[in-house]
């Protein structure tokens, strides 16, 4: 259901609806702080679009982002990360989800370990060019909008998703037996 003429962005950070409100005098960039809107209202305003490009902050993966973390912080099972691994796979394969182009990562300095390991490990293994660092000083979103990297899209999410309960932080991305079982807790 996402627009597919447009370019999807998604911010993550504090920051997010700060950049999101200076991109208002953009006419070519249609922006929006949909954080707390459910998938299906993100999706309904992604398609109603005809901008060339897409930016808000609700993030599809979040949930399972959240279980992911949780899980390996000790604050939640296996099952719980697993259920929202389903969710996530269910909604994409619905039509009521999509990934977005791009994820755009703000303050990655004052991120918590995990939380780093889940952006710049587990999603960046998946499609490395898909996510982009808004940290550094002379970071300007309209010139990130202007020189966005190439590279493969995004694999098809049920391809890895189920895999994020092995992606252990601090080893994500190093080679392992990919026959080796889940972590258990």
């Amino acid at each position: 259901m996402a627009s597919p003429n447009s370019t999807t962005l998604v911010l993550v950070g504090e920051e997010a609806p700060t950049l999101i409100g200076a991109l208002g005098r953009f006419a070519n960039v249609r922006a929006a702080t949909l954080a707390d809107a459910t998938d299906d209202e993100v999706q309904q305003w992604i398609s109603q679009t005809h901008a060339p490009y897409v930016v808000h902050d609700h993030d599809p993966l979040g949930h399972v982002a959240s279980a992911w973390v949780e899980f390996f912080d000790d604050l939640a099972t296996l099952g719980t990360l697993d259920l929202e691994v389903d969710r996530a796979l269910d909604s994409l394969d619905r039509g009521t989800m999509s990934m977005p182009d791009y994820y755009v990562i703000l303050d990655t300095e004052t991120l918590a370990p995990t939380w780093k390991h889940w952006w710049l490990g587990v999603l960046a293994e998946a499609a490395p060019t898909r996510i982009i660092l808004g940290s550094e000083p002379t970071f300007s979103l309209a010139r990130t909008l202007r020189r966005l990297p190439t590279g493969r899209s995004w694999p098809e999410p049920v391809s890895w998703l189920h895999r994020v309960a092995r992606a252990v932080p601090d080893r994500v991305g190093i080679d392992r037996n990919e026959d080796e079982p889940p972590p258990q807790r």
